[in-house]
């Protein structure tokens, strides 16, 4: 329930924007005891869901994540951008929920629980009956569970029917819907009707939805009724939100969640895109807007551009053992544990190519969010007998790679630099003395001063440093190819080390993000 604003609304010049860098779309936030949860979504990415925990709406902390093992959400499978879609998380009778559709999954729609949000979670309950998307999970005045969601059919990832937004009784304990889903408001006739939430205050149950479509149509709409079945009328001046046919720095807003702010009026935090150039290379990022109320109705204001004015920096050495801790890391399909070591040699994080490299279907590669357009990734290898290296992944085919490799004479190490698109790769190499290299991804974002109409990315630059520390740059090329518009719709720019061949080590890892990108 989303009590009426008693204070003025947090202004927007306080919030950072976006609010969770990187990767991370489709939020959905709680406020539990004066704490704030959010959880986005993960795709074919484990670990799957990860929590986000503030008490401030400024500082966020990754505190863990819903789904860590494979058998919970069964991705093993799942196509790039299918998986893990669109989280709810809702708190009920001392018990967090998180209700989520897992796409190509036996799983289908699942509900995992946990006391604490840290983890760990529940095995998950699968909901036989929810053909859809998005599902969203609220309890009436009487406690009866409902979940609300695109009726949007899918058979691994074709579509089969959209019959607009469903809903319907459910068993929490059992897991059986209690009843047909009924159809609900749909919204204003745009495109894609989804990711509903709904809510009540003042009498009155709210239905918020998105529409519009995911990307640039991308738009937020409500509507609102007497029960939490509706019947639901729309609000007069919908969409509420919409970045679209605007020169907005944030584009493609949509797919909001309500929250009481910490001063108290409501907030709407939602997915949104911010350029470099003219894409979009971190993906869908989670930000934070105002709302204030008039006439019963919710009134959105524009979602603005207020980059974090500190840089992030990360560092990694694999001489902890628990290095790999860190709720950050992220592996495809598979659980990093499963894919790195760090016993193998002491001091060292080891990978060995059994399913293939960075472009595998089941890579092995464990990597990071990047989280600033202006950023520096290393990490030192030894390559020893094997291949890797370090490198962006987006989806199978469309890839940044530094592969480094023992040379024959086995007296230094061959270094190439790999971009690769669908039907294209090219490639640049070297050779240096030594048995181990520094490997350095950095990415800038374009100059300010170019001709925004001029098709344009980031720059992406690909460099090795010898033991000497003497810099070779192999690659240098604009990075607007490997982005959510020419790329993949739905994930962003993940980071990392991976092993195309035999065992490679690796000493450490290294994040620089550069202060307001």
């Amino acid at each position: 329930m989303v009590s009426q604003p008693q204070q003025p609304p947090t202004a927007l010049v306080d919030l950072p924007n976006p609010l969770i860098p990187g990767f991370n779309p489709d939020p959905s936030c709680v406020l539990v005891d004066g704490t704030y949860y959010t959880v986005t979504s993960s795709f074919e990415y484990l670990p799957a869901l990860p929590v986000y925990r503030s008490t401030d709406f400024v500082t966020w902390e990754h505190i863990g994540n819903v789904a860590p093992r494979e058998e919970q959400v069964q991705l093993s499978e799942a196509p790039a951008n299918a998986g893990v879609w669109a989280p709810t998380i809702r708190y009920h009778e001392g018990l967090f929920h998180v209700i989520v559709t897992v796409t190509a999954s036996p799983r289908g729609c699942v509900v995992f629980t946990a006391a604490d949000p840290t983890g760990p979670w529940s095995e998950g309950i699968s909901l036989d009956g929810i053909l859809g998307i998005d599902p969203d999970l609220a309890w009436d005045e009487h406690g009866t569970a409902y979940v609300t969601f695109s009726g949007l059919h899918l058979d691994g990832v074709q579509v089969v029917s959209n019959r607009g937004i469903l809903q319907a009784k459910v068993d929490l304990t059992s897991g059986k819907v209690l009843e047909e889903p009924r159809e609900l408001w749909s919204g204003t006739g745009l495109v894609a009707p989804e990711a509903p939430h709904v809510y009540r205050r003042d009498g009155q149950w709210y239905l918020l939805i998105a529409e519009g479509g995911t990307g640039y149509g991308h738009a937020v709409s409500i509507a609102r009724g007497p029960s939490i079945e509706g019947p639901f009328e729309g609000a007069p001046h919908n969409p509420i939100l919409s970045a679209s046919g605007t020169d907005r720095a944030v584009q493609c807003t949509g797919h909001a969640d309500l929250v009481r702010g910490p001063n108290g009026g409501d907030l709407l935090v939602l997915l949104g895109t911010r350029t470099a150039g003219r894409t979009s290379p971190l993906g869908r990022e989670t930000y934070v807007t105002t709302v204030e109320w008039a006439d019963g109705w919710p009134h959105v204001a524009p979602v603005p551009h207020n980059p974090r004015t500190e840089p992030l920096d990360e560092y990694f050495a694999f001489t902890d053992p628990t290095a790999l801790a860190d709720p950050g890391w992220l592996s495809v399909r598979r659980a990093p544990e499963s894919v790195a070591s760090p016993e193998k040699l002491p001091g060292r994080l080891t990978l060995r190519a059994e399913s293939g490299g960075i472009g595998a279907f089941h890579p092995d590669f464990v990597g990071r969010r990047q989280r600033h357009v202006t950023s520096v990734v290393e990490t030192r290898i030894a390559p020893a007998d094997g291949r890797g290296g370090l490198g962006i992944r987006l989806e199978e085919e469309s890839t940044i790679a530094l592969v480094a490799e023992r040379t024959p004479a086995g007296n230094k190490v061959r270094v190439t630099a790999r971009a690769a698109l669908p039907t294209l790769v090219s490639t640049w190499s070297t050779e240096v003395a030594g048995d181990e290299v520094v490997l350095r991804i950095s990415t800038e974002a374009p100059s300010p001063g170019r001709a925004p109409w001029l098709p344009s990315g980031d720059t992406v630059r690909l460099d090795v440093v010898d033991a000497a520390g003497a810099e070779t740059r192999l690659a240098e090329f604009d990075g607007r190819f490997w982005s959510v518009e020419t790329s993949v719709p739905f994930t962003g720019r993940i980071t990392g080390m991976f092993a195309e061949e035999g065992s490679v080590h690796f000493a450490d890892f290294r994040y620089h993000g550069e202060a307001g990108t």
